[in-house]
This record gives C-alpha cells, sequence and structure tokens, in this order.
C-alpha cells in the first residue's frame, strides 16, 4: 500500500516540479530524498512520512503559485492516507520553510529530518549553483557588494525584494549551519559552510579585480 502511495505521489508531484525553474526542479526533490535517508541511518523517523513530505514539500511554494491553486491539497486528497498521517505531512511542510528566519520549529523528529534535509541541498555547491539558477530565472543580479544584508525581516520582505544572489548567502545560506536539527545534519552542514565561505572569498576577489 505504502509503495504505491508513494508512487501515485511521485507522478504527481513529478508534473509540478518540472514546471520550476532547476533550483526547485525534480532533481531537488531527489537530492533531498538522499539527504533524508542519509540522516535516517542514525534518527529513527518514520520513512513513509518523511518521503511524502519531502516529495510535497515544495509544489505549493509560494514563489511558484499561481492564484489561489494548491497542489498539495490536491495531491495530498487524492492520496489514500488517514486524517492523521495528512495532518502530520501537512505540519511537516509549513515547518520546513525558512520564511526569513520566522519559520516555525520542527515539532517531531520526521520535520527536523526534513527540514535538515532540505536545508543541505541550500548549502555547500549545490546551494551555490541553485542560489545562481533561482536569481537567474528572476533577473537578479550576481551580486551587489554595496547592497546590505537585513538582519531582520519579515517572511514578506524575505520574498518581495530582489537581492542580488550574493546577498542572498548573507541573508540566509550562511545562517543555516548553526540552525540544523540533527547530528548528521550538522556535519554535513560544516563542510558545505565552509566550501560556501571559500566561493564567497574568491567572488569577491575576482569582482574586486584582484583576482
Amino acid at each position: 500500500m505504502q509503495k504505491s502511495i508513494l508512487s501515485k505521489c511521485k507522478v504527481k508531484v513529478k508534473e509540478v516540479y518540472d514546471t520550476f525553474d532547476a533550483s526547485h526542479d525534480w532533481q531537488h526533490i531527489e537530492r533531498v530524498l538522499a539527504n533524508a535517508d542519509r540522516i535516517m541511518e542514525k534518527e529513527a523517523a518514520d520513512p513513509f512520512i518523511v518521503e511524502l513530505a519531502i516529495l510535497l514539500h515544495d509544489v505549493s511554494d509560494p514563489k511558484y503559485k499561481e492564484g489561489n491553486s494548491d497542489p498539495e491539497s490536491e495531491i495530498l486528497d487524492l492520496l489514500d492516507l488517514s486524517v492523521e498521517q495528512k495532518s502530520r505531512i501537512t505540519d511537516i511542510i509549513r515547518q520546513v520553510s525558512f520564511k526569513g528566519g520566522n519559520g516555525e520549529a520542527p515539532s517531531s523528529i520526521e520535520a527536523k529530518v526534513v527540514q535538515d534535509a532540505d536545508r543541505l541541498d541550500a548549502i555547500g555547491a549545490v546551494g551555490i549553483a541553485r542560489t545562481f539558477a533561482y536569481g537567474g530565472a528572476r533577473g537578479r543580479k550576481l551580486y551587489d557588494w554595496d547592497e546590505k544584508p537585513r538582519n531582520e525581516m519579515s517572511e514578506q520582505e524575505y520574498r518581495d525584494k530582489p537581492t542580488s544572489s550574493a546577498t542572498h548567502f548573507y541573508e540566509k545560506l550562511l545562517l543555516l549551519k548553526n540552525m540544523m536539527n540533527t547530528g548528521t545534519g550538522r556535519q554535513i552542514a560544516d563542510e558545505r559552510h565552509q566550501f560556501m565561505l571559500s566561493f564567497l572569498e574568491q567572488l569577491k576577489k575576482e569582482t574586486d579585480g584582484n583576482a
């Protein structure tokens, strides 16, 4: 039963993710699933709930959502799940988002696993690639060294201001290492964090004309 539910969900969500830019496409979901599998080698979470939450976590992302559409609810309603399972999944999805630092704390081990797995895909080499893929899709500058990163902002301010891609590192990505929930998440994040620091140092050097 669980395998058929997961298969049906994958087909439906892939149709949505295939319409997104490369920063939030199906490959992003595959990487987050792999991150979660690695974390769950040490964490006793429900893999069925974790996988469904990951599959669905971006389908109704406000960055891509059109009008009043709600693919998350529509797909959940197609799946043979209990009310309690649907509630657990929607709770996890609500808690996974950064929201400019205003996100809700994860309330279950499953939510902690999903949040860490998703945030790991936002940092390191892949995180760098995704940041510039999204910035390019939205017509944002690569960098603006005169732009001041915001330390405090509402969710709406975080989403609405078109800051440069380099600024995004200081407003979000460099903060994620210290926001990991699990030991495995922290371990992986540390290496990826250092890689981002090296990248930004080189980017600054090259764009200052000092390379």
